[in-house]
């Protein structure tokens, strides 16, 4: 292969009779690198907001659930949790009891879901409260007095954006109104209590941040009328992707009556919407690398109808049809590489740049993040470098093929 790699690389850097030739075998390398850039570029930012979605998920909740298939609530849960901690491979567990309310402040309100908590066992489970304002973890440690009496202006932590809607600072009161409430002649009247904001939190993702609040479990259950009682029990694993096999695990420990959820199950849905758009994104995008391999495909075309005299004495030499074939697939993929390697350095360069600086910024209420992720993977270099070289030397038989046809008598007839 080196005469034909040779001779493909000579008549590459050959000045041209035809102007045109050498402009579209540029516009050919120029395609090929935009193409192979915008598929790194594009799959580093579908892989980059998979990851940074999941991370911030697995970091804000808890790798498996455990509930009553019933909807009852979780009674005699203190030796539950007890019995279910030690199951190999959970690392933590905390208890939680949740509902929707309504959270107000004077005319503005909003819809949340309110859990209580016992701090100490959720900041084992989740992070969701790490970034909350500094004191609010030690705002919600179990109250002195029993669970049974509500506790006056209880603490409450509320979400960044749900804290803004209601028009609520660190320290004002807000108005929780729950629909568990008292039955009356005339109907169920929604319980009003009110609670001290002690604390706000900024998750990174909108509809907890907007729509999520924690207070303490004793006030959560003595809100919702429930005594004594748990909607879920959380737990976190050794190992993220054998959530699905420790629920499972839980459930029999559990014994009847009970039912698990785990964090792929929640967000199933939203990954394999990423999926599909990584799919998608990665054909649409193929058709620029196409588009440049049908430029590849008239380069070469005219090169050959430039080199007919040249191929006739090559040929008249002694070389043969398929050497010739080979010289023109050379130069196909010496144009492909080229153009690969180019859009590979480009697309890697652009990738880490905006995964480093974050300068492209996103609407956290539609996207759920504030910042445009950029990851990278080198297997992606493997598989566009594959796809990009493919297309083009698939572009490159016809004119090689025809190259190989030429016939010298023919050729040099009037030469």
């Amino acid at each position: 292969m080196r005469f034909e790699l040779l001779i493909a690389a000579r008549y590459l850097r050959a000045k041209r009779r035809q102007a045109m030739v050498g402009v579209v075998t540029t516009i050919s390398i120029v395609g090929v690198a935009a193409g192979v850039a915008a598929l790194i570029i594009a799959l580093a930012i579908t892989n980059g907001m998979k990851h940074d979605l999941q991370d911030r998920l697995v970091d804000t909740t808890a790798h498996v659930q455990l509930m009553t298939t019933t909807g009852e609530g979780i009674k005699n849960w203190q030796s539950l949790v007890q019995r279910l901690e030690k199951i190999p491979h959970v690392t933590a567990a905390s208890p939680g009891l949740y509902e929707q309310v309504l959270v107000a402040r004077g005319a503005r309100d909003g819809g949340a879901l309110i859990e209580g908590i016992l701090p100490d066992s959720e900041k084992r489970v989740s992070g969701m409260l790490s970034s909350a304002t500094p004191g609010s973890m030690e705002a919600l440690q179990p109250p002195a007095q029993s669970a049974a009496t509500c506790s006056a202006l209880p603490p409450i932590v509320l979400g960044k954006d749900l804290a803004e809607t209601v028009g609520a600072s660190v320290g004002d009161s807000v108005m929780v109104i729950s629909p568990q409430g008292e039955m009356t002649p005339m109907g169920v009247i929604p319980k009003y209590v009110r609670f001290r904001l002690a604390g706000i939190f900024h998750s990174g993702f909108y509809q907890y941040d907007a729509e999520m609040g924690f207070v303490r479990l004793a006030d959560a259950q003595c809100l919702f009328d429930e005594p004594d009682l748990l909607s879920v029990v959380s737990f976190k694993v050794d190992d993220l992707d054998h959530a699905p096999a420790m629920g499972r695990a839980i459930e029999q420990a559990a014994g009847p009556g009970f039912m698990t959820t785990n964090w792929m199950e929640q967000n199933r849905e939203l990954f394999r919407a990423l999926k599909l758009e990584q799919v998608v994104t990665f054909i649409v995008i193929t058709l620029i690398v196409i588009v440049a391999a049908l430029n590849i495909l008239i380069a070469l075309t005219m090169m050959v109808m430039e080199k007919t005299r040249d191929i006739a004495v090559l040929m008249s030499f002694g070389v043969d049809p398929g050497q010739v074939r080979r010289i023109f697939m050379m130069q196909g993929l010496l144009i492909s590489v080229i153009g690969t390697v180019l859009g590979l350095v480009l697309g890697y360069a652009v990738s880490w740049a905006g995964g480093h600086y974050h300068f492209i910024h996103l609407s956290a209420e539609v996207y759920s993040i504030d910042t445009l992720p950029f990851a990278p993977r080198l297997i992606d270099a493997v598989i566009v470098s594959v796809v990009s070289v493919g297309i083009s030397l698939v572009a490159t038989f016809y004119p090689a093929h025809s190259a190989s046809r030429i016939l010298p008598a023919e050729a040099l007839r009037y030469e």
